[in-house]
């Protein structure tokens, strides 16, 4: 059941993508306003926001992150994100399709559902490619099964952290509930 709630929740988003595509002006408004939004929030909160948010991916284990393929939205489940230096980061190897499309248009939209079924999160920003060797070693330490695949310094692995974030936070039973930084 949680898988076909996922799944569901995944078409969703696919479909919000590719229907009543806005005009690049108000893209541009949506994208003002969220970077207005989180460069007024004080950094106690922004930090609360951004951990509030990884425990979540956490709890959640694997997460659906949406990307765009010139007018073809493309989901992929993930498994990994930390804070690193302040920041949310997530990872993926340079040479996949995934990469490509993030390094082309940064913004994004991950899904996340809870165990429960009955609980998700909606994270959106911008993705930005961090090639610093300390924050990739920093990631594969946390990270020690992604070692047998990646290494900080094989100019494949990508670590890419969230900018200009909005989290709504969604159940089938209250209100829906939003945090950025």
């Amino acid at each position: 059941m949680k898988k076909l709630l996922l799944a569901i929740a995944v078409l969703f988003i696919a479909a919000a993508c590719t229907q009543n595509k806005p005009s690049q002006a108000t893209e541009n408004k949506e994208t003002s306003a969220q970077t207005e939004a989180a460069d007024s929030i004080d950094p106690q909160t922004r930090k609360a926001n951004m951990e509030e948010v990884q425990a979540y991916l956490k709890e959640c284990g694997t997460f659906f992150i949406a990307t765009v393929d010139g007018d073809q939205p493309r989901v992929r489940p993930f498994g990994v994100s930390e804070i690193i230096d302040g920041r949310l980061y997530i990872m993926t190897g340079k040479v996949k399709d995934v990469y490509k499309q993030m390094a082309k248009n940064g913004k994004f939209e991950i899904c996340a559902l809870k165990p429960s079924g009955s609980e998700w999160m909606r994270l959106s920003g911008v993705l930005v490619n961090d090639d610093t060797l300390a924050v990739k070693e920093e990631f594969l330490n946390r990270n020690e099964s992604l070692k047998s695949m990646y290494k900080a310094d094989d100019n494949n692995m990508a670590v890419l952290y969230i900018t200009n974030a909005t989290a709504r936070f969604c159940s089938f039973s209250e209100p829906e509930r939003k945090v950025n930084f």
